[in-house]
């Protein structure tokens, strides 16, 4: 612990004076730090990580904060530990009390639009590098189809088919989803600007009522695939999908989409949780076999 704070006191120039551990982290240890000059800021360290694992979402931050369309917290320090010291990212404080004002979800829609039509410069991640607790990849396709078969859907089937997480049946619907995945995957749209993990979790609201997002799993993508992610778990009332809508309309079709954007995020979860996650993955791959 007293290495994480001397090495965040050493990025920012100004002593630590006091830190409380958060809880809600599954992977990393997070804390609230107060510093010598009366700031309040985030910093989050890990025991064992991946190789590239807090530079790779610093990067992800900083992709999205770069348009200014959607309020994403600024990247004050990090460091993978290659030189030895405490792997860490440290970020500004958000100030949140978890609670949506009356406009609050109509103005993260339309955010969200905007942030989704900056674009990308194509599909996946020009670094290449992975993302998620799986290490999924991220290089580069030439469309949609391509990235969201062969970077998701087929590495996922087979981690899924080596560690058992999927019965034979769902797996063999799983590949002829894949094979299926031309005539089943809408119109052709540009590589939108995605957060890639948009659950309720990863999206704070601060008592101003302002949204802000964290914890990204960031690539070019398709941007009914952040919204499908959001309707899997809830969390995020009608008005933000209607603002979303009103300020860039879906294009036809999108509804019988919804369970074909939700296979990647369904399978992930069966590979790391088992349970109702198998029997969700074919209740979606059936929904998908009749598009």
């Amino acid at each position: 612990m007293q290495r994480l704070l001397d090495a965040v006191a050493n990025d920012l120039g100004v002593d630590v004076l006091s830190a409380g551990r958060l809880g809600g982290g599954d992977v990393a240890e997070a804390y609230r730090l107060v510093l010598a000059d009366a700031r309040v800021v985030f910093a989050k360290t890990h025991r064992s990580p991946p190789a590239g694992f807090f530079t790779t979402e610093a990067r992800g931050l900083r992709w999205l904060r770069a348009p200014d369309v959607v309020s994403i917290p600024e990247v004050l320090a990090v460091s993978d530990g290659d030189d030895g010291s405490p792997p860490r990212l440290v970020l500004a404080w958000i100030d949140g009390d978890g609670r949506s004002m009356p406009d609050g979800d109509d103005d993260f829609g339309r955010q969200l639009a905007r942030l989704h039509r900056v674009g990308a410069p194509g599909f996946g991640r020009d670094d290449r590098r992975t993302t998620g607790s799986l290490a999924l990849p991220n290089d580069p396709c030439a469309s949609w189809v391509d990235f969201y078969g062969r970077r998701r859907l087929v590495p996922l089937a087979r981690i899924a088919g080596d560690r058992g997480a999927l019965p034979t049946e769902t797996l063999d619907a799983l590949q002829r989803t894949i094979d299926r995945l031309a005539a089943i995957g809408g119109p052709v749209e540009p590589a939108a600007r995605l957060h890639g993990d948009l659950w309720a979790g990863n999206r704070m609201v601060d008592r101003a009522g302002r949204s802000w997002l964290i914890d990204p799993a960031c690539h070019g993508g398709h941007r009914e695939y952040d919204l499908a992610m959001m309707r899997l778990f809830g969390g995020f009332g009608p008005a933000c999908f209607d603002g979303y809508t009103d300020e860039w309309p879906l294009a036809d079709g999108w509804e019988r989409r919804i369970a074909l954007h939700q296979l990647a995020p369904l399978v992930v979860h069966a590979i790391k949780f088992g349970g109702s996650y198998v029997a969700a993955t074919q209740r979606a791959l059936d929904a998908v076999s009749v598009i």
